[in-house]
């Protein structure tokens, strides 16, 4: 009697003891450093302990270990790095995710290849009635202009439709051009160009806003298309250690999409999405902006951005600049005027809305500065954290604005190296002293301004650790040599191109509280990586692997390696 009594008594207790215990353990506990929490009171740490949708310790291994429990599941570090997970401040995830399923020529780096992988495609895919591609490099063609002629070749049987890398440029074959009315007598559209041959007819380039003239003709996409898309470009983000996404233009058929995968609990980041605005339309838009604005906010998406493209890009001379190119002796056309531009961002300030612009050229990116500090002044200085994206070239004048007036500087990192863009179709039109001040993170962050980190996928790849190694190194990210860091002044620390895709993009998200860091109380949004970024070559970054990605606590990406 008395040992069951005892027995009884010792099972209550351990019972009691188990429930206050379980109450305490993490569900997860990473351990054996190094963790880099982004956290300027606590910058490293060894361990870090989730329970839940939130992080509840920061700190060393001893104090991590006593939150270990039967159920929790310990990760050891060994070497590998933790960081918040990051943040993707300019992409294009829906119509990208679209493109993931076209005949993609991104990274081909001559007519044969291109030609060659078209072909393969075509006869893969024999039976559509467009045929349609993405990713053609400017460079790999002369003038940036491949000709009708070769598409003709490859696609005799229906019209083909294949939009450049940049997104600023589509080659159409002859078909397309019949079926869309396009001939040597079709003007201009005011917003873009066709280029054409010798005898003035449309040689199979469309630039800018010319583009759409075949564009409108293609098959429409579906409602459950597009959100198939979108579905497939979150999980390859999420592969790459993101959660958190800025998409950089939206309509109503994109936000749909967002709206669809957040009713279904199946939205794996935050997204603020920038509602694109029609540089043409101007201030008569804002009523139907709000209206999307109000129908679209969400558990994990908000429509609170607008999106105003205030020029295109250098390579076809579409981008405005202060002073003329050097072969046209043209200065390039911006798409507002400086009065439209500034009535346009002092509106969408007073309706509360974070105003996001893309702007390559200096002219362009002085208009963007114009156009806020007149907001400002309208509207009185407040919290709006604006951006510019881009910013190929800055004037030495406006650098110091971005802090002035509290701009975030959207970099695409990845394009600061001297590729074939740089060297073959940028350098020739702008001449040695602008080429020297291009991309300038370096005298950006010197001017007090901040920088923040974006891909601008699918234009370039979405994998942040590629960015963050051009950031750092100004070289190829790809290279197998060692490089000269082209314009080595312009080249920011690990630390700050880390910040730019974790504390920065949340800080621009207007999420800083909740994520960004890896700080106790914060959502549990965390990045594994096979290694210290800090312990290898700066030259080797980009080679790191993601292993594990969390929002809120919960995977939405486990290498299978991983135990």
């Amino acid at each position: 009697m008395r040992a069951t009594t005892c027995a009884l008594l010792l099972a209550l207790a351990a019972t009691t003891s188990c429930t206050k215990a379980s109450h305490d353990y993490a569900d997860i506990v990473f351990r054996g450093g190094p963790v880099y929490t982004v956290d300027s009171t606590q910058p490293h740490a060894s361990a870090v302990a989730v329970k839940g949708t939130r992080i509840v310790f920061v700190g060393d291994d001893a104090g991590a270990t006593k939150l270990v429990g039967p159920q929790t599941h310990v990760i050891e570090l060994a070497g590998r790095m933790l960081l918040p997970a990051f943040h993707d401040s300019h992409l294009h995830p829906v119509t990208t995710g679209l493109r993931m399923s076209e005949c993609a020529l991104d990274d081909l780096t001559t007519p044969a290849q291109v030609a060659d992988s078209i072909a393969k495609c075509a006869k893969a895919n024999p039976s559509g009635t467009w045929f349609r591609g993405h990713g053609w490099q400017l460079p790999v063609f002369p003038g940036a202009n491949p000709s009708r002629q070769l598409l003709d070749s490859l696609i005799p049987d229906r019209p083909a439709y294949v939009r450049a890398a940049d997104g600023h440029s589509a080659w159409v074959n002859s078909r397309a051009l019949a079926l869309a009315h396009v001939t040597a007598q079709t003007r201009n559209p005011p917003d873009g160009r066709i280029e054409r041959d010798a005898a003035g007819s449309p040689s199979g380039t469309l630039r800018e806003g010319a583009a759409d003239l075949v564009s409108s003709f293609l098959p429409k996409i579906t409602s459950e298309q597009r959100v198939d898309g979108l579905l497939r470009a979150v999980q390859y983000a999420n592969s790459l250690g993101i959660v958190g996404l800025q998409e950089a233009s939206a309509d109503s058929d994109i936000l749909v999409a967002y709206q669809t995968l957040d009713k279904r609990d199946s939205l794996n980041a935050r997204v603020v999405a920038s509602i694109y605005v029609d540089p043409a339309a101007g201030v008569s838009q804002l009523p139907q902006i709000i209206r999307l604005r109000d129908q679209f906010a969400g558990n994990r998406l908000r429509a609170t951005s607008a999106k105003i493209f205030a020029d295109g890009v250098i390579e076809s001379h579409t981008s405005a600049l202060l002073e003329p190119y050097l072969d046209t002796h043209d200065r390039g056309p911006a798409n507002l005027t400086p009065a439209g531009f500034d009535s346009l961002a002092i509106a969408l300030d007073k309706a509360g809305f974070q105003i996001h612009v893309h702007a390559i050229g200096d002219r362009a990116v002085r208009m963007s500065l114009d156009a806020i500090e007149a907001a400002q002044r309208a509207n009185g200085a407040h919290d709006a954290r604006d951006h510019i994206a881009h910013l190929e070239m800055i004037d030495t004048l406006d650098l110091p604005r971005f802090k002035s007036l509290g701009v975030y500087a959207n970099f695409q990192a990845l394009w600061a190296f001297r590729d074939s863009y740089i060297r073959d179709l940028t350098e020739p039109v702008l001449g040695p002293e602008r080429s020297s001040r291009l991309y300038p993170l370096g005298d950006v962050a010197a001017a007090g301004g901040t920088i923040v980190g974006g891909s601008d996928w699918g234009v370039s790849s979405l994998n942040p650790l590629e960015a963050i190694q051009v950031g750092v190194t100004r070289c190829d990210p790809a290279a197998t040599a060692p490089c000269a860091p082209w314009l080595p002044k312009e080249r920011v620390s690990l630390n700050r191109m880390i910040a730019a895709y974790t504390i920065v993009g949340a800080q621009l998200a207007f999420d800083e509280k909740i994520t960004g860091s890896i700080t106790v109380g914060k959502a549990a949004d965390l990045v594994l990586l096979d290694r210290d970024l800090f312990a290898i070559p700066p030259e080797q970054i980009s080679k790191a692997h993601v292993l594990l990605t969390l929002l809120d606590g919960h995977d939405v990406y486990r290498d299978a390696s991983l135990r």
